[in-house]
């Protein structure tokens, strides 16, 4: 009897906003019966990937997220406090308006097992260290502080420390950290959920609430990955030749600023659909053979059919 296909999956950055829809798009994987054999994330990807590789119950981590209070996720400092840090100490030490302390209570809370090694499958964290200047996959030791961290954007959130260094937000880096599990662990097919914002409109960001926090985000997103085009759903071969498909999804997704919650079950709901509704077509595809029958373009010296990508419509 042939072995499944074995199908990866990477969960990009994406604020508040992707906490919903990456647990939109992981409901939908699980409807469509799409099994994991190893995963991926970056920011809200990574508390998103680290619930779900836990083993925790996605329908009762959706119930936990649809009545969360941002509390539980965010304690900014008082402004009095923040003035005598800014002012008096001239920000000596002053490392970011709220401590990770809460989120990382909060994952814990939520995780069925509390380490990498006990996960369901291999599951892969992005933070960027500020004491080596460079990004750090994360795979071993204790999930919530590592998943925090790879969540804890520089200024709003103060870093995190793990084993004498310091790490923050992986998105700095890299949105979705598809090289670490590609072609390490054997995959036929990765499917990218990426839910970054596009571009807006400076003039909207600017009228917008927590616009500080626009302009941070677009700093970040000031490049496209390469694995995206113009449509919701691209087919395209891992770069490294090894023939492994990769799917990426972009849905379209109402907006979502960080820290609202109001309005994040409608982000799910829609990701959700939007999952099922690309995937459907392709799915028996994912099934059996990925690396045959999607219509990923081939690479030079993959050994492969080369194939085109239907537009994606809808």
């Amino acid at each position: 009897m042939a072995e499944s296909p074995r199908i990866g999956v990477v969960l990009s950055s994406g604020g508040i906003r992707g906490v919903y829809a990456h647990t939109g798009f992981l409901l939908a994987l699980a409807r469509l019966e799409i099994p994991i054999a190893a995963a991926a994330g970056c920011s809200a990807g990574a508390v998103v990937g680290g619930i779900a590789a836990s083993g925790a119950d996605l329908h009762a981590w959706s119930d936990a997220l649809a009545r969360v209070d941002r509390r539980r996720f965010w304690t900014p400092d008082s402004l009095a406090y923040f003035l005598w840090q800014v002012v008096v100490r001239r920000g000596r030490g002053y490392t970011g308006v709220s401590g990770a302390e809460a989120p990382m209570e909060f994952c814990r809370s939520q995780l069925a097992v509390q380490t990498f090694e006990e996960c369901r499958y291999p599951f892969h964290v992005l933070a960027v260290s500020l004491g080596q200047g460079r990004k750090v996959m994360f795979s071993h030791g204790e999930l919530a502080p590592r998943m925090v961290a790879s969540a804890a954007m520089p200024l709003l959130y103060r870093p995190v420390e793990i084993d004498g260094d310091w790490y923050c937000d992986g998105a700095l880096v890299d949105l979705a950290p598809m090289d670490a599990i590609c072609c390490k662990h054997g995959l036929d097919v990765l499917i990218i959920h990426h839910v970054a914002t596009r571009y807006a409109d400076m003039r909207r960001i600017f009228q917008s609430r927590w616009s500080m926090l626009g302009i941070l985000e677009r700093l970040l997103l000031r490049q496209r990955p390469w694995y995206l085009s113009e449509e919701r759903l691209t087919f395209n071969r891992c770069p490294c030749h090894c023939g492994a498909a990769v799917v990426a999804i972009e849905p379209s997704l109402p907006e979502l600023p960080w820290p609202v919650t109001e309005g994040g079950p409608q982000v799910q709901a829609a990701a959700m659909e939007q999952t099922e509704l690309l995937l459907w077509p392709y799915r028996e595809a994912l099934l059996s053979d990925p690396r045959g029958r999607l219509p990923a373009p081939r690479n030079e010296g993959d050994g492969l059919p080369d194939t085109k990508a239907p537009a994606c419509s809808g």
